[in-house]
């Protein structure tokens, strides 16, 4: 379909359903969405010229002193919003954010991943993800002395009569695919309140603005039912934190690049050479695919949670795993970058995901040898014998990996590059400026 046919079908789907508000949607730095609707009258305009706002009220979007920004709506993103109902009904679009003289904003985190998939084109590659995302349900927002109160004690897979998450996991499953969105399955998982809904492959692009709408959806449907959903990395501790496992393939037309009959588990050349790059520059990434203080108490806190760089083949303990391979399905060959948060902002964690690999491939990286063991389990010693360096352990350390990466300056651009870094840096201070309760309860009558 061309762009004018994209924009009929969307003034016509307007005009016949009667929608009533339209919201531009795109997403700052940090990976938050932000919304601006516009009244249908207003959609024509908005596709000949973009709407302005000013991007220097939105995290890292802009300078105050360069602070126009147009919202340019893109067709193919159209949807009406299941949760609005019936009575004014509401339909959605995410934006390319521009300059007034009509250049991509280099601060959207949108056009920081079409970058870098034109790379991965002028490659011959198409990038697809598929994530399985972690949240959990409390029962409100706030929280006592204990933290916060999860909406059920049931654990993996489990199948609770009559509990929440069955009714909320139903109603946010039709919702998805109301919008397009198709969900490969959901279930329970680990912890007390911890749910995990996974959505089914599409290309880089559509995954991301997937992910940002799921996130909308989750947290709409935990209103309308009474409870809190969230995606912060660790809510709660001595329990599981909340990842976003992204397994990821290129294809070469309709051939999966990854895919090489009779290879050690199918696994093709390139396919090696992009885990390579992935294991290489994941400190530098760490950064921005677990971008706040608690995500690293998810990566240290076990739980199969990935601490050390290192690859293996249904190894949980790895961070970038290889899953099984089905006799048949070729297409299905893929790797799992196991490090990502549900809370990351899934267009820079993408585009540097992208630009690990391909860095791998361009540069033909060896891929070092595949982890057996649980990697836990072993001494320090051991892994360091054994060649296994640990990710960062706080964001402090993935700071300083970041600071000096060309891949991530590049990937991520001068402005975003310092904008994250100088945020995070904030984030680090705010933090380690505080005295912790267990501090106070260790030391103060001790010393």
């Amino acid at each position: 379909m061309t762009v004018d046919k994209q924009r009929d079908f969307v003034l016509r789907t307007i005009e016949e359903r009667g929608v009533k508000f339209v919201r531009l949607w795109f997403t700052d730095v940090i990976g938050t969405l932000k919304s601006v609707a516009i009244a249908p009258a207003e959609v024509e305009g908005a596709f000949a010229e973009g709407i302005g706002f000013d991007g220097s009220a939105i995290e890292g979007l802009t300078r105050s002193y360069e602070s126009d920004l147009l919202a340019q709506p893109d067709p193919t993103t159209f949807q009406t919003l299941p949760w609005r109902g019936e009575i004014d009904p509401t339909a959605r679009m995410f934006c390319d954010i521009t300059t007034p003289d009509g250049r991509p904003a280099v601060s959207d985190p949108r056009h920081v991943l079409k970058r870098t998939l034109a790379k991965a084109a002028d490659a011959g590659f198409t990038f697809y993800t598929h994530p399985e995302i972690e949240f959990y349900l409390l029962k409100s927002s706030s929280f006592g002395p204990e933290g916060p109160v999860p909406v059920d004690s049931a654990g993996y897979f489990d199948n609770v009569p009559g509990g929440t998450a069955h009714d909320f996991r139903r109603r946010s499953v039709r919702m998805l695919e109301d919008l397009g969105i198709s969900v490969e399955f959901s279930h329970h998982e680990g912890g007390p309140g911890q749910n995990e809904i996974d959505l089914r492959y599409a290309d880089a692009l559509t995954m991301a603005d997937n992910v940002m709408t799921f996130r909308t959806v989750i947290k709409e449907v935990a209103i309308e039912q009474g409870v809190y959903a969230t995606f912060m990395p660790k809510p709660l501790s001595g329990h599981p934190g909340s990842g976003m496992h992204t397994h990821m393939s290129l294809f070469e037309g309709e051939r999966n690049a990854f895919y090489e009959e009779g290879a050690k588990y199918q696994l093709s050349k390139t396919g090696r050479h992009f885990i390579a790059g992935l294991l290489r520059h994941a400190n530098e990434m760490a950064a921005v695919t677990n971008q706040f203080v608690n995500s690293y108490k998810r990566l240290w806190g076990g739980d199969e949670a990935p601490s050390f760089v290192t690859w293996g083949h249904n190894n949980r303990s790895a961070l970038v795993r290889v899953p099984m391979y089905k006799p048949n399905k070729g297409g299905s060959s893929r790797v799992e970058y196991r490090a990502l948060d549900s809370a990351a902002n899934p267009y820079l964690a993408y585009a540097l995901m992208l630009a690990a690999g391909l860095k791998g491939i361009e540069e033909e990286y060896e891929l070092p040898p595949e982890a057996e063991d649980n990697v836990w389990s072993l001494s320090d010693a051991e892994r360091r014998a054994l060649g296994y360096s640990a990710l960062p352990a706080s964001l402090d350390h993935a700071l300083e990996y970041m600071e000096s990466s060309e891949l991530v300056a590049e990937t991520l651009g001068e402005s975003v590059f310092n904008y994250v870094l100088l945020n995070k840096r904030k984030e680090w201070e705010a933090y380690r400026g505080q005295v912790a309760p267990l501090e106070l309860k260790n030391n103060l009558e001790l010393l």
